[in-house]
């Protein structure tokens, strides 16, 4: 697709992954709208990358229709979903608590499903559009500690499947990376120890040149999954 005419949404935007994207995508032309919990995060963000800030919980359903219906009302509508927003928590099989597991849970895949669902349905009218589903090299093998993040990104990648099958006869594009490792917040907001940066392992950025390329593709293909790991990671 030109993304000198992409309109996209891109969930957990105000950092990371979802922050490197919106600002690729605004250098290559694009209207974006970012999302997130913490009004003073996003705010910022979306200050520096001239992006629209919407305050929303993707775990909430009312949420996520005022936030689809206030990005059709002020980009007059959109045709692309980065769907980025999610966390993470480890712990083992014997320690792993309900509370931990549903909290995750609800953003990762009810979140995914929600937004990807209203989007969906606005794309489904304009018989375009492009959904890119942000799961994880940890939905691709398990290991240990990861029953709940794990599960989630497995999740993810089962809705992915499902929603292509459903949705390619509407012209509409459904994608997914898979990151390995990318040194963001990400451990730290999931409760372990922040690491030092470290050059040989990814970055936001490599994350968000992946997605942009899938998108950049003529709108006849699609690139279906994409994995990225770091060439040669050092501890």
């Amino acid at each position: 697709m030109d993304l000198k005419k992409a309109k996209a949404l891109v969930t957990g935007g105000s950092s990371g992954i979802g922050y490197a994207t919106a600002q690729l995508l605004r250098d290559r032309g694009a209207e974006v709208a970012i999302c997130g919990r913490r009004a003073d995060a996003l705010d910022a963000a979306a200050s520096a990358l001239g992006a629209l800030a919407i305050v929303a919980d993707v775990s909430r359903e009312e949420e996520v229709k005022r936030m689809v219906e206030r990005v059709i009302a002020e980009l007059g509508g959109y045709n692309v979903l980065i769907n980025n927003a999610g966390w993470g928590h480890w712990a083992p099989l014997v320690e792993t608590t309900v509370a931990d597991f549903r909290r995750v849970w609800e953003t990762n895949v009810l979140g995914a499903m929600l937004v990807a669902r209203e989007s969906a349905r606005h794309f489904v009218k304009k018989n375009t559009g492009n959904i890119v589903n942000i799961a994880s090299t940890s939905g691709l093998r398990g290991s240990a500690g990861g029953t709940t993040y794990v599960s989630t990104k497995f999740a993810v990648s089962g809705m992915t499947e499902c929603w292509r099958a459903e949705l390619r006869k509407n012209n509409i594009r459904v994608m997914q990376v898979n990151p390995s490792e990318v040194q963001t917040n990400f451990f730290v907001t999931s409760g372990r120890p922040a690491r030092p940066e470290n050059e040989s392992k990814l970055q936001s950025e490599d994350i968000a040149h992946t997605i942009v390329g899938m998108l950049e593709l003529e709108d006849r293909g699609m690139i279906v999954e994409a994995s990225v790991w770091a060439t040669n990671p050092r501890d």
